[in-house]
């Protein structure tokens, strides 16, 4: 039997996807996952001006997103995830960065 694999993102519940590393991975901006970005990075909304004004940093980025991850793939550190992200390119975090910054400030 083949593995399962996860469901996809569901934009409807403010998720968003990332390739790192050749896998696909959801990013779901829960309160707790939120709440865990907070803590790290400051004031969310203080992270959305950075974005905004182009002055967010790529560990800001690789946090943002480590902490929304909907599951992290077995054996997958934050290092290896952040190497991924670099990997990938800006661009291809993007997307991603842009829903959550919107499910920020939407608030869903």
């Amino acid at each position: 039997m083949a593995p399962a694999h996860p469901p996809p993102a569901n934009p409807v519940r403010g998720e968003a996807a990332i390739r790192v590393g050749g896998a696909m991975l959801v990013l779901r901006p829960s309160f707790a996952a939120l709440v865990a970005a907070e803590q790290e990075l400051g004031p969310l909304f203080a992270l959305v001006e950075r974005a905004a004004d182009h002055r967010l940093t790529l560990s800001e980025l690789v946090a943002l997103c480590w902490h929304c991850l909907r599951e992290v793939p077995h054996g997958m550190t934050r290092e290896a995830f952040g190497e991924g992200v670099a990997a990938g390119g800006l661009a291809n975090a993007t997307p991603a960065l842009r829903a959550l910054l919107s499910q920020i400030l939407a608030g869903q």
